[in-house]
């Protein structure tokens, strides 16, 4: 209803305003270095200038943009703590009884479920590939792709400057991090794909 109270528009200029909120709350005293928070953020930012500079040329389906928005305020949470000092993450290790904490897996989780839906989108909507099993396949392998980049950016940052960036990497100590992140991003793809293509088709119906 909002939606349509607003005009075409007016879903992406909400969703919009609500991330530009979920920045400035986040920079707002983060629990480490700015320069950290910006690493962390940097995604999120990146996401906004593209949302602006597309929304009236190609649109999104509201489904896509509530993603997004949901990512966003993942990473933006994370940022602001730093991700191994999040509450949250420190509240779900003590009644799961895990010895690090696990916030940054919920964000790489959200590194798969979001960006396969930004990519099954852009695919349905740019190529002539049918829906179905081979834009499924696209879609995830342009999620994992964007879980490796991330990856070889964080080993560069370690490279780069191994004491500034320590807080960024936030492995507290798991020599498998790097293997999991990746592991819980294929979860992520997998589970959106299931989950949302059904819905998803329908949005991009309506845009039809």
């Amino acid at each position: 209803m909002m939606a349509v109270f607003l005009g075409k528009y007016g879903y992406p200029r909400l969703i919009l305003l609500l991330m530009a909120c979920a920045v400035v709350i986040s920079a707002i005293n983060v629990q480490d270095t700015m320069l950290t928070w910006l690493l962390e953020a940097f995604p999120v930012l990146v996401a906004i200038v593209l949302l602006v500079l597309t929304m009236r040329r190609f649109r999104l389906t509201d489904l896509l943009y509530t993603l997004i928005l949901i990512h966003a305020c993942v990473l933006l949470y994370g940022a602001h703590y730093s991700y191994a000092g999040t509450p949250l993450g420190d509240w779900l290790g003590e009644v799961m009884g895990w010895q690090r904490n696990n916030y940054d897996k919920l964000g790489h989780f959200m590194q798969g479920f979001c960006p396969v839906m930004c990519a099954r989108e852009v695919i349905a909507c740019c190529t002539p590939i049918r829906r179905g099993g081979w834009l499924a396949t696209l879609s995830f392998t342009v999620a994992m792709t964007v879980s490796a980049l991330y990856e070889i950016v964080e080993w560069l940052a370690s490279l780069s400057a191994p004491d500034d960036t320590e807080a960024f990497l936030g492995t507290q100590g798991y020599i498998w991090d790097t293997q999991t992140d990746m592991a819980m991003c294929l979860v992520g793809a997998v589970v959106a794909l299931v989950l949302l293509s059904h819905l998803h088709n329908r949005q991009l119906d309506q845009f039809k």
